[in-house]
């Protein structure tokens, strides 16, 4: 039996649930006989079944010998929003199954496969381990490093700056990559600013997309603590006010929350506080081809670039008329 092309299988039915499922990973599963798939199911929607559950629940004829599942992930040990995927599959007489790639959540962490191995059942795991990983980044790297994963997202004139002095507005970047944007937006858990973007701005700083999704929450650091909440900034989603300064506090008191990733976009001088204080795994820039002259606020100090903070060049293509880079650690 080819488990390799049975996982990418349990890969390829998960993805389209991308953004109803975060902050929960994708996750498909299968149920096998011999060579043909007898069952598919997938994680559909945060709260919602899991994979596990669903793909028995389409199976059409009873669990033999001759049955083995097929999962991305492994299977939860836990009482969550569901109940534990561990104990149906127990009690589906299920004999064999094949894991793509451990769950790295502490709740999980190899209990769910202990329990099928101490329950007779027969447990291949480490099949296209990589790619699951890959598919889910955010949910590995919050719960192997015990923070959200951080991007910062800035929009820079050809001169290196950020908006004019004066505060008038003006868009730097073209309409194709603030479509672009919305899409970063919307693979994000959380979106964070500062008081002073929220006002100079009046962003609504939501993911404005052609498909359901889970908004990403807002978190707006100030110390401000009576708002209109009637702006556009209140609207589509839970917003979060912190008056911590400390950014490590922060993001500390973030990560208790179910919130795998936290997508920055502010201004120069709380892009530049997460920069100095390493609190960035990823960097995005949206440079126009237009400068915006000695009138207008910079968005790094003494002419100082990303290069400084120790990023690498990922990639970096145009959109329109802008060059698009992705930075990383």
């Amino acid at each position: 039996m080819n488990y390799t092309s049975l996982m990418e299988r349990a890969i390829e039915i998960s993805m389209p649930f991308k953004y109803l499922v975060k902050p929960n990973p994708m996750v498909g599963a299968l149920i096998v006989k011999g060579d043909q798939i007898v069952s598919e199911g997938t994680h559909q929607k945060y709260g919602g079944a899991h994979a596990e559950i669903n793909c028995f629940q389409a199976l059409k004829e009873p669990i033999t010998d001759e049955h083995e599942m097929v999962c991305t992930l492994e299977p939860c040990n836990h009482h969550g929003k569901t109940g534990p995927c561990t104990e149906k599959i127990i009690a589906s007489g299920i004999k064999r199954i094949i894991i793509g790639s451990l769950d790295p959540n502490p709740k999980v962490a190899g209990t769910g496969i202990k329990k099928l191995q101490d329950a007779g059942i027969e447990v291949v795991q480490g099949i296209l381990e990589d790619k699951v990983k890959k598919l889910n980044k955010f949910f590995f790297f919050k719960h192997l490093n015990g923070r959200p994963f951080i991007t910062i997202k800035i929009a820079s004139s050809a001169d290196g700056k950020s908006h004019s002095k004066d505060g008038s507005s003006t868009w730097i970047t073209s309409k194709k990559s603030r479509e672009d944007v919305q899409l970063i937006r919307a693979e994000h858990d959380a979106i964070l600013t500062g008081g002073n973007t929220v006002r100079n701005d009046q962003p609504r700083m939501n993911a404005r997309v052609d498909f359901a999704l889970n908004q990403p929450k807002k978190i707006l650091l100030t110390s401000q603590n009576e708002w209109n909440r009637d702006i556009d900034f209140f609207q589509t989603s839970e917003v979060d006010l912190i008056a911590e300064k400390n950014l490590h506090k922060v993001i500390n008191t973030i990560a208790q929350q179910d919130i795998n990733s936290v997508l920055v976009e502010a201004g120069p001088k709380l892009v530049r506080a997460f920069l100095k204080e390493d609190l960035c795994d990823e960097l995005i820039e949206y440079k126009s081809p237009n400068n915006l002259g000695d009138a207008s606020v910079p968005w790094f100090e003494d002419n100082e670039g990303i290069d400084k903070f120790n990023f690498n060049l990922k990639s970096s293509y145009t959109i329109d008329r802008d060059l698009k880079s992705i930075f990383t650690k």
